[in-house]
């Protein structure tokens, strides 16, 4: 712990940990620090060729350190595409044999042409200059990789771009996916031809799809120009076809950050369809000064103390959990069943969850009615009686019979039997059980995928969301996007077609973008 000067002020500066970064000018692997000071969390690294960054990390520190406490080693995968002694993460990614977590979400780009034209979007491929769209053969390959990884083999597909509607065959790489055994498949998408194509919407869900991750930035046309006209109609077409929808709004400071509260009782008012809100703080990309960083910056705990004020404290700040907080539930199953399971071990400070009950006008947050730590804390310690030799059934029995005591039924939302559910969960461990809980409850979550000034590569080691790419690698959110020109843009663009040759050979153009036609009433 150190004490130095801060525009005149003295602050305590206390070194958490030591990482590594890169260099947001030269993508140099790098030292960096985590520090706390002034009540926040920060990285601070120096470039011997360009100098220091100094970067806000996490937003509150002690939020940083509370979820910090669930830090958890994942299982990893077998079955590496990348058989490296000496790997240097993130530079030979792919995945190698350091990395710590299995694929949670497999992303699949289908296309990186899109009908819109967001100022903060990753790419799209009139700034790329060629197009990128897998075929369906090399789409079932990269599946087969997928579920080729062992421990535990994926089974969760997010369908990604550009806008994948774009595509006509989109309900034919569905089939094929589920064809190669895949339980999940999400379809992430601004929802626009949803809107107003039934038909193709319709063949979509009968092709297998399983829910929709749904761009939605804002409750106004101020804060969602993107698609606030349509959204209304994907949401009364996925009704009619009883498809889920996950809304996903790109967080972005002084932007939509004052409308995070209204959001989330949007997704109450429209609970039959709507299964969970992830919040997303955003990524920026391209280069920024330090004062424009600070404009738009925003991190999870600062999204968290939002959420709380816009919705007068019922969804408190100790609501919230990370995301490997629910690892000992797998570990539980996992020592009953005597198998791997799908395990969630992500590093803490990338997402952060909670779900969200209604109870007449009131929001209802889980640790309301459940001691989440406490019960967190017994299960984690009933698996290591199993592994220790005893008894799966009279430690399943006592699991059984005990859990119940960390839940206050007085205080559960009228109508929600929350012990029934979780027995459910733990005997059944399925995709319904699950679904039954989503079904009475609204999970609010958050995912901050980082960029070139908050790099810390050891949340890159821990990544649990992955894109398959065409060359055979498994590639983690924050290398494949963060680091295009070593992944993203590299193996697309050899995968890809120039632009002129494209449109020469479908008679289409990139450009065509969507320009929605608003009634005047005026």
């Amino acid at each position: 712990m150190s004490r130095q000067t801060v525009s005149g002020v003295s602050e305590v500066r206390n070194v958490l940990k030591t990482t590594f970064s890169i260099c947001p000018e030269c993508n140099m692997v790098i030292p960096a620090e985590i520090v706390e000071r002034s009540g926040k969390i920060f990285l601070e690294k120096e470039c011997p060729i360009h100098g220091e960054v100094v970067e806000v990390y996490y937003g509150d520190a002690e939020i940083y350190k509370r979820f910090s406490k669930y830090s958890h080693d994942g299982k990893g995968t077998g079955s590496t595409n990348i058989n490296i002694v000496g790997y240097s993460c993130p530079a030979n990614c792919g995945l190698c044999p350091g990395h710590l977590s299995h694929t949670a979400l497999a992303n699949l780009v289908v296309t990186n042409r899109c009908d819109l034209y967001c100022w903060y979007c990753f790419f799209f491929a009139e700034r790329a200059g060629y197009v990128y769209e897998p075929s369906i053969e090399q789409i079932r390959e990269m599946v087969r990789v997928l579920r080729r990884e062992y421990p535990v083999a994926g089974n969760s597909i997010q369908l990604t771009g550009g806008e994948p509607t774009l595509r006509d065959d989109l309900p034919e790489i569905i089939k094929v996916i589920k064809e190669e055994g895949v339980d999940h498949v999400q379809l992430n998408t601004n929802g626009i031809r949803l809107s107003y194509d039934f038909e193709f919407f319709k063949k979509v869900k009968e092709a297998g799809v399983s829910n929709l991750y749904l761009s939605f930035d804002g409750v106004t046309s101020r804060t969602n120009p993107k698609n606030h006209w349509e959204a209304p109609k994907v949401i009364e077409n996925a009704r009619k076809l009883e498809v889920g929808i996950v809304l996903v709004p790109t967080i972005i400071r002084g932007v939509n950050d004052h409308e995070l509260g209204d959001i989330i009782r949007f997704g109450f008012k429209n609970i039959d369809v709507i299964r969970s809100v992830n919040f997303q703080p955003v990524s920026l990309t391209g280069r920024l000064t330090s004062k424009e960083r600070e404009k738009y910056r925003i991190t999870i705990p600062d999204c968290i103390i939002k959420i709380e004020e816009q919705t007068n404290g019922e969804i408190s700040r100790d609501a919230w959990f990370p995301v490997p907080a629910c690892t000992p539930l797998t570990h539980i199953i996992e020592a009953l069943v005597k198998s791997p399971k799908y395990e969630l071990s992500t590093h803490f400070a990338c997402g952060a969850g909670t779900y969200v009950f209604k109870d007449g006008d009131k929001l209802v947050p889980i640790t309301q009615f459940i001691d989440i730590d406490g019960l967190i804390k017994y299960l984690q310690d009933r698996a290591e009686e199993i592994e220790s030799g005893k008894s799966k059934l009279i430690t399943a029995a006592k699991i059984l019979w005990d859990f119940g005591k960390y839940i206050n039924v007085d205080k559960q939302p009228q109508g929600v039997n929350v012990k029934r559910m979780i027995y459910e969960m733990i005997i059944k461990h399925d995709y319904k059980s699950v679904g039954d809980w989503h079904r009475k409850s609204l999970f609010i979550g958050m995912m901050h995928f980082q960029d070139k000034y908050n790099y810390d590569v050891e949340r890159v080691m821990r990544c649990g969301i992955h894109y398959l790419m065409p060359d055979g690698r498994i590639i983690p959110f924050c290398a494949f996007n963060v680091i295009p020109e070593w992944y993203r843009d590299r193996v697309q663009r050899l995968y890809g077609i120039p632009i002129e040759e494209w449109e020469k050979k479908t008679g289409k153009s990139v450009k065509q973008y969507y320009r929605r036609v608003l009634e005047d009433k005026s």
